[in-house]
Order: structure tokens, then C-alpha cells, then sequence
């Protein structure tokens, strides 16, 4: 399993939100390029980033603090928030992104997802498949979708996509735990999918059990952030 830290950014700032509301927002005093090399310098390879600010907005706002973490690491990065458009991906892939997570576009614009699914391939691409009280929630979560999250994998997958990141928003930033029974249902419905579990995650043994699970990869925040989960006990993965 990997271990993928997340660095969510409004306004240049690391930040974290509680279940995704934009007013409980709490900044962090270290800068996202310092928490991304403390991330490197204990071999994790990963990061997952996300542009609130872009969420929002729907377009890709935090590009500078993506340019240069990529130019200051070599961690593989996977971008997310307010890819919405063509002009979007190339200057995010451009800017050096490994990766990037279509959700909301994936919801508004199958089309534009799919034509980026034949240009850029199946690796570069991750769906956001985040869940709110059942239905995929969109526009940094402000939004329901009204789809069923079962109905929304079928399709998606029916295209090839390979990767899913998944949040229960209602665990998301309150270190009460992941959501294990989500990803172990995910995993029975789409044996074949790289399933990245993310929300909730408070210890060392939430991500030992996600593991047990089976998944693909886990995403762990806030634990970093307060002290619930040191860098250097990720090392046993």
C-alpha cells in the first residue's frame, strides 16, 4: 500500500479543513514546499495535492505552489482541484504533475474526461469518487451531484480508468477513523481498481487496517499535520 501525504493549499498556505467546509479552515505555519520536502526526506514518493481555491473556483488557481515543489522534489505528484479544462491539464502536467484527479469535471463534462482519457492515457488520469451521504459530492464538496456513487464507478470504469480516489466527506479531517467498510465494498463491486482510501485517517493502525483492506493506496492529512502520526512511523510501509 502506499502511503500518499495530502497538502491542501488555499492561498499558498497548507491548510486543512473539517469534513470539507471551507470555514473551519486551519492553516499550518510550515509552507507547502518545506512539508513537501520533510515528506521526501523520509522516502515517501507520493504527494497528493489539491488546490482549494480551485475547487472552488473551478479552474486551477495554486499552480506556482505545484510548479515548484515539483521543481524542488522529485515526489510524484497527483493534482487535484479545479481541472476543468484543456488549458487546465496542459498547464498542470506542464507544471510537472504526474497525475491529475478529475472529479467534478468528471461529473459536469464526461466528454472532456474522456477525450483526456484517449490523449494522456489511463495512468495519468485519477477520478475523484468522493462521497457524501451516498452521492458523489463535487466543487470541493460544497455540491451533491445527485449520482450514486455504485452508478458512478460503473461508468467510469466502463472507460478504462485505472485509479480512484475516494473521501467520506463526513470523516474527512476529524481523525475519527476511514471509512473501512467503504473501500471493503469497493473493493468486492471493482476488484480491478486501484482504490486510494482517504478521510479520517488518525493512526498508524487506521492505515494498517486499510492494508488488511486491500487497498491500492491511503492518503493521510490532518494525523501529519497534528502530530497523531510521525513521518518517520510511515517508514513500516
Amino acid at each position: 500500500m502506499h502511503i500518499i501525504p495530502a497538502i491542501d493549499i488555499i492561498d499558498g498556505k497548507c491548510v486543512r479543513l473539517t469534513k470539507g467546509d471551507y470555514s473551519t479552515k486551519k492553516e499550518y505555519s510550515a509552507g507547502p514546499i518545506d512539508v513537501a520536502k520533510s515528506f521526501e526526506d523520509v522516502g515517501i514518493q507520493f504527494l497528493h495535492l489539491v488546490d482549494l481555491d480551485g475547487a472552488k473556483q473551478r479552474k486551477v488557481v495554486n499552480l506556482n505552489v505545484l510548479e515548484a515543489i515539483c521543481k524542488e522534489t522529485k515526489l510524484k505528484v497527483d493534482f487535484g482541484g479545479g481541472v476543468q479544462s484543456d488549458d487546465d491539464i496542459e498547464k498542470v502536467f506542464y507544471a510537472g504533475a504526474s497525475q491529475i484527479t478529475a472529479g467534478s469535471v468528471a461529473v459536469r463534462n464526461p466528454e472532456l474526461l474522456e477525450s483526456w482519457l484517449e490523449k494522456y492515457g489511463t495512468e495519468k488520469i485519477i477520478l475523484g469518487a468522493d462521497v457524501k451521504n451516498g452521492l458523489v459530492a463535487i466543487s470541493g464538496w460544497e455540491e451533491d451531484s445527485k449520482i450514486q456513487l455504485e452508478d458512478f464507478l460503473n461508468e467510469k470504469t466502463r472507460l478504462g480508468l485505472n485509479y480512484v480516489i475516494s473521501t467520506d466527506v463526513k470523516v474527512d479531517g476529524t481523525l475519527s477513523g476511514p471509512s473501512t467498510n467503504l473501500y471493503k465494498w469497493m473493493k468486492s463491486k471493482f476488484p480491478n481498481l486501484n482504490i486510494i482510501a482517504s478521510g479520517g485517517v488518525s493512526s498508524i493502525d487506521d492505515l494498517k487496517e486499510l492494508e488488511n483492506v486491500g487497498v491500492y493506496g491511503a492518503i493521510v492529512g490532518k494525523a501529519i499535520y497534528e502530530n497523531k502520526i510521525n513521518l518517520s512511523d510511515l517508514k513500516t510501509f
